[in-house]
């Protein structure tokens, strides 16, 4: 997509973690008016590559002529804790669809039941298994995680029960032989090196300070960024934060020495919006740059000024104009990152419900053989559960 182009849409938000909303206006801290916009969608050589054409996404609403029993659907992932607004945005995305698909098939309802792990791989190991011991569920939406996902998927796998996550991004998920999961968004293999040459190359940063929080998915995606950054990956200013931290002047006083051009900070935003400000604070100059467990309005709300010209990135794709506004219209927010995947893949299981297929066994074969477009990207899955076709978004706030 070119640049100038990126201005129509507006932000879903992203990230492998909490939930945001994301037209993307923050709200304290004197970032009011910031926002969060998209710049360009980059593939794995931080190439720059056309959007995908949202009139062409798949509709959930159907031909209005599906008949089924009323069916479930369940959503599993954090409604509250620190990172909350990662899987709230994709629990409003999912309603979204079903309600559309509801309001125009009077003759097919599917029901969405929401169950909260607070993102936390322990609480999940208690939810997932009630799903799956709940018959009427014939497919889930989640976890949102990565370290959820990690502890859960054999779970779910042994069960025999579609697990669609819009969010957890952790690329060695799909190596571990589960058999239902399906990944709808890139995973941190193909974010970093992405991301990282966009940074050495486009942006034309020399050195680079990577930050890590002590996530499944934090630790992943540093160490995919930093292979990819090569040469420009300082380690003498990289460093390890633990999930739960609000200090970092031990990080800061590391980074401030390094005079580097940008710090990459691989975790979530309850963690990246506290350094994001320390930072300044400190007198960086650089640039800071942050995933998709950053890439939410509630990293500008927290960090607020100090949000300022960072840089944000992310496998979720921005919202369509009419996405935004049927999503506003509904949830009484703007949509935020994941919200647009979330949107998708509830749909495709509408329209495997609408095909009459209503068993957790057919939905998982009707997942497997998909193929078609959404709102964010085309959807088709490798035997592994990974995308056959997967890029990245980059987001300045401004």
């Amino acid at each position: 997509m070119a640049i100038g182009a990126a201005a129509a849409l507006v932000l879903t938000g992203c990230s492998d973690k909490s939930t945001g909303t994301g037209t993307n206006t923050s709200g304290t801290s004197g970032a009011t008016d910031l926002k969060i916009t998209p710049v360009a969608q980059v593939d794995i050589n931080g190439k720059e590559v056309p959007k995908v054409d949202p009139a062409k996404a798949a509709d959930p609403a159907g031909d209005g002529k599906a008949t089924c029993a009323p069916t479930t659907l369940a959503f599993a992932g954090a409604l509250t804790g620190p990172n909350a607004a990662l899987g709230i945005n994709i629990d409003m995305g999912a309603k979204l669809a079903l309600d559309q698909h509801n309001k125009a098939n009077p003759g097919c309802q599917i029901t969405l039941k929401s169950f909260d792990t607070e993102g936390d791989p322990q609480k999940a190991t208690q939810v997932i298994p009630q799903i799956v011991n709940d018959k009427s569920i014939v497919a889930l939406l989640g976890p949102t995680f990565s370290g959820e996902t990690k502890a859960t998927g054999k779970i779910l796998s042994d069960a025999g029960l579609a697990s669609l996550t819009s969010s957890a991004t952790n690329a060695t998920l799909t190596a571990n032989g589960w058999t239902s999961f399906f990944r709808g968004l890139a995973n941190d293999d193909v974010q970093g090196p992405s991301v990282a040459k966009y940074l050495t190359g486009t942006a034309g940063y020399k050195k680079v300070c990577v930050v890590q929080d002590n996530s499944d998915y934090g630790t992943g995606l540093a160490k995919s960024i930093t292979e990819g950054l090569g040469a420009a990956a300082d380690p003498s200013c990289a460093a390890s934060i633990k999930t739960g931290d609000k200090d970092f002047a031990a990080t800061v006083t590391k980074i401030s020495g390094a005079k580097a051009d940008a710090v990459f900070f691989a975790g979530y935003y309850a963690e990246g919006a506290p350094l994001a400000q320390q930072l300044k604070s400190g007198g960086f100059k650089g640039v800071f740059v942050g995933p998709d467990g950053t890439n939410d309005p509630q990293f500008l709300s927290q960090a607020g000024s100090a949000a300022k010209g960072a840089t944000l990135t992310c496998p979720c794709g921005p919202a369509p104009e009419k996405f935004e506004k049927d999503y506003v219209a509904f949830n009484k927010q703007p949509s935020g990152v994941y919200s647009v995947e979330a949107y998708d893949l509830a749909t495709i299981l509408t329209k495997a419900i609408g095909a009459g297929k209503v068993s957790r066994p057919d939905i998982l074969e009707y997942v497997r053989s998909y193929d078609g477009p959404g709102l964010a990207r085309q959807y088709k899955w490798s035997a592994n559960g990974e995308l056959s076709n997967a890029l990245i978004w980059i987001y300045t706030v401004k």
